[in-house]
């Protein structure tokens, strides 16, 4: 994979790809613009190099419609403050000849934002025609959305056959490093901590931790699955119960590799998640029938903490409780302030845990968060990307 300072872009017109999907209000004012900041080094340096820019994202879930709630418009405006002097020219629609024309006219150091990549189906249906023409008239392809390389679409994979050079933008790149040192050979001992609702969502994150993890350390409401497929009653605590079998499975895979697997010795319990209040905490099974748990106890928060001061290497994804609401948010909090503690090489990736790290004031001493929680889970599970392999 080239990295974008390997290339020549001079006077070439260069699609860059970037992930530039944040949070709007219901007046469309720009929430958090956290996206936008992490592609400036990739769009100053294209600029500065005599680049003509032609910027490309999604935003939101148009379902192949045009939204103006979810038009691009805003992030035009954004990044006219943030880049001072520069020519920013908010395209009407994302291809056909209006658009082809603006690409044709655009001068060295000037940014053409494309409308949302999702107003059109075929975006991702990762149609080669669609490809194509977002192709026309461009020499360069980088890519700099990271949190949209899990997903093979036309303007993540399917232009890649278009255009005939290629390559990763900083973030991206930096992305990258950070997970593979994660992925191949980490400094051990090496601890994962996953959170969060579903087994669902992590089963092949699950899969590829246990056989390279020394540690790996449940919680969120997936461990009362877990639990519950070791025989345990869990109250009314949430539980997948198509999963038990798959957990049950986890659990094995993880004993024959000599991975620890823990599950929370105690818990903090509530009538319900929006009880907001917490009504026991408990250390035995059966656990109450009428409570269910929505936090990790203090024991598990003192056992997981040790393994997490012993370790060198940390991979972070999911809330270790309903961090929300304040009387269940201990647990995460503590985790989070264990990791960032550590000394360990630390990698935080998801909405979720990267809201904790920033609600807990821990970000700074966090090795890498990663912008993309769906991505950076595939990434750990798989080693790749379809992004990055179309950039191969």
């Amino acid at each position: 994979m080239k990295f974008v300072e390997e290339i020549e872009v001079k006077g070439k017109t260069v699609f860059l790809r970037v992930d530039f999907n944040v949070p709007l209000d219901e007046n469309l004012n720009i929430r958090d613009d956290t996206r936008i900041q992490a592609s400036l080094p990739t769009i100053k340096y294209l600029l500065q190099k005599g680049a003509r820019l032609v910027v490309a994202s999604h935003l939101g879930r148009p379902k192949g419609q045009f939204n103006p709630k979810m038009s691009l418009k805003p992030v035009a405006g954004r990044l006219g403050q943030l880049l001072p002097g520069t020519n920013i020219i908010m395209a009407p629609d994302v291809i056909g000849p209006e658009v082809n024309s603006l690409k044709a006219g655009l001068k060295e150091g000037e940014l053409l934002l494309l409308e949302n990549v999702r107003f059109y189906k075929q975006e991702t249906d990762n149609d080669p025609e669609f490809s194509r023409k977002l192709a026309e008239g461009c020499q360069v392809f980088v890519n700099d959305a990271f949190g949209s390389c899990h997903r093979a679409h036309a303007s993540v994979v399917g232009i890649a056959s278009f255009i005939p050079e290629k390559a990763a933008g900083y973030l991206l790149k930096k992305e990258v490093d950070y997970l593979k040192k994660i992925t191949h050979n980490p400094q051990k001992p090496f601890v994962a901590i996953l959170g969060g609702a579903k087994i669902e969502d992590k089963i092949p994150v699950l899969e590829s931790l246990v056989t390279k993890a020394d540690a790996l350390l449940i919680g969120g409401a997936m461990a009362y699955t877990f639990l519950k497929a070791r025989g345990l009653a869990v109250g009314k605590s949430l539980v997948e119960e198509d999963k038990l079998e798959i957990a049950a499975q986890i659990m094995k895979k993880a004993e024959d590799n000599r991975v620890k697997l823990l599950l929370p010795l105690d818990h903090v319990l509530a009538i319900s998640i929006e009880s907001r209040d917490a009504a026991a905490v408990a250390d035995s099974y059966p656990l109450p029938e009428d409570l269910m748990g929505v936090d990790i106890g203090p024991r598990t928060i003192a056992e997981y903490g040790k393994l997490i001061k012993s370790a060198r290497t940390i991979f972070w994804n999911g809330p270790l409780g309903v961090f929300e609401a304040e009387a269940f948010a201990r647990g995460t909090m503590e985790i989070a302030a264990a990791v960032a503690g550590s000394g360990a090489l630390s990698v935080v990736g998801g909405g979720d845990s990267i809201a904790a790290i920033q609600k807990a004031g821990l970000a700074g001493k966090i090795s890498h968060i990663s912008t993309g929680g769906g991505a950076s889970l595939e990434f750990v599970a798989y080693g790749t990307l379809p992004g990055i392999e179309a950039l191969e």
